[in-house]
């Protein structure tokens, strides 16, 4: 099975497994001319529209029983200007293709998330992000992009051009048009230097401050039912290039992190009284190690193991609070959670629906391995998160709507008053847009 969204019998599956539509018809154009007409055509049937990309998003943001458009012939690097440092990509390229021609031409973007199966414009509707302390999400990196709106016209956003719609088409939600191209911004390739090492639960809440203040990017996992974490610190490095050597890697990489803990996770679906001694074994299963390489090798991990996850953004000062909150939760609850907490950061941008929308954020993810019941975890576990302002991400479970995100997006009626402008007649509209966005 490939990593991506699959579509079977005509029905379309996201990669999580739990959210299925079935589209009137699927397009695949190879040209943005060919999408401009799909456009049109479904409004003169009567038509809803939604692009989907790989299907990594956990919300049914991309679902559509209209016309559902696959990017995956609108790929490759259309531009590459050395003078701005930009690069500028169609949308349905894989984060994973964009990170390996970069590199090929001695380039690299600044930060990025730890999957890269996503094609760039659903990594970026959806504000797909990794930690960082200066550094954001991969759309705070976007310099321009293409659009194609609700009566098939192709507009091009930047800062100079149409700036209102720059401003919320980088994390657009696919509520204001297609997006058909990306500008990012690029630098010259450079190394990170990767610091992984346990650290207990206490320890990193109590330095969390000082972690965050001392690394470029610092993120950790904390294992439910004990009181262990893996932390991980990446910083630039003179060098030399040190890579995990390919045996170990594999060790630790596939057979430990992907092979082993998938085991665990069908042992712990079988017999959920066993997870609290599985996650006491997993947690001190990962050693200490450090290594220093390329951005997209230590940035990125490959996820065989298929799960379901929520994530807030809270306030970054409120990150610990929340945390604690979480783990007493847990330890009082009853719950089998067999799966770690991933906790990581942003600074605050300027874009208006983004999770770091005008605040230093931190991040907390939820997960529960893909087919286990994960209502009665992620349900306390929003509670605890929307009492702290959480922001849920845009592509991962949530039970929030239009009213809600008012009250926690200052910039929300902008939003909401551009897609009238753009898309008057809820084109691109589905069920998700309208809970989350209003009718």
């Amino acid at each position: 099975m490939s990593t991506a969204a699959s579509a079977k019998n005509g029905t379309w599956r996201n990669w999580g497994g739990n959210v299925a539509a079935r589209p009137a018809r699927e397009v695949t154009p190879a040209s943005v001319d060919e999408l401009t007409a799909a456009v049109r055509k479904a409004a003169e049937d009567g038509l809803k529209v939604k692009a989907v990309g790989t299907g990594h998003s956990f919300t049914s943001i991309a679902a559509t029983d209209g016309v559902l458009i696959r990017p995956q012939l609108l790929t490759g690097i259309r531009n590459i200007d050395r003078d701005t440092m930009t690069v500028t990509v169609e949308a349905g390229t894989p984060l994973k293709r964009l990170n390996v021609a970069l590199a090929r031409e001695g380039l690299s973007l600044t930060n990025m998330g730890d999957i890269m199966e996503q094609t760039v414009s659903g990594a970026t509707s959806t504000g797909t992000h990794g930690t960082g302390r200066e550094s954001g999400s991969i759309a705070a990196q976007i310099k321009g992009l293409e659009l194609v709106t609700a009566d098939g016209s192709v507009l091009s956003c930047s800062e100079k051009e149409n700036p209102e719609i720059f401003a919320a088409a980088r994390i657009g939600l696919g509520a204001l048009g297609i997006v058909t191209a990306i500008t990012f911004a690029v630098e010259p390739i450079f190394l990170l230097t990767a610091r992984e090492e346990p650290m207990s639960f206490d320890e990193v809440t109590s330095a969390f401050d000082e972690l965050w203040a001392e690394n470029e990017h610092f993120e950790f996992y904390w294992f439910p039912h004990t009181g262990s974490t893996n932390t991980k610190r990446n910083n630039r490095s003179a060098g030399p290039e040190k890579p995990v050597p390919q045996l170990q890697g594999w060790f630790e990489d596939e057979f430990l992190s992907n092979g082993v803990f998938q085991v665990a996770q069908w042992v712990g679906r079988a017999a959920p009284g066993t997870i609290p001694s599985i996650a006491r074994i997993s947690s001190k299963a990962l050693s200490a190690r450090t290594y220093t390489d390329i951005p997209y090798k230590v940035f990125t991990s490959p996820r065989r193991v298929r799960f379901v996850e929520m994530e807030y953004a809270v306030p970054r000062e409120a990150v610990v609070e929340t945390l604690h909150e979480l783990k007493a939760m847990v330890d009082r609850s009853g719950l089998r959670v067999s799966f770690p907490v991933e906790v990581r950061t942003a600074p605050a941008d300027d874009i208006t629906l983004s999770t770091a929308s005008g605040r230093d954020s931190a991040y907390i993810a939820v997960h529960m391995v893909k087919g286990t019941p994960y209502q009665a975890y992620f349900t306390a576990a929003e509670r605890i998160f929307t009492a702290h302002e959480g922001r849920p991400h845009w592509g991962k479970v949530h039970t929030r709507d239009a009213e809600y995100f008012a009250g926690v997006y200052p910039r929300f009626d902008e939003f909401t008053a551009l897609r009238d402008r753009l898309d008057p007649d809820r084109r691109f509209q589905n069920d998700y847009l309208r809970r989350v966005l209003g009718a």
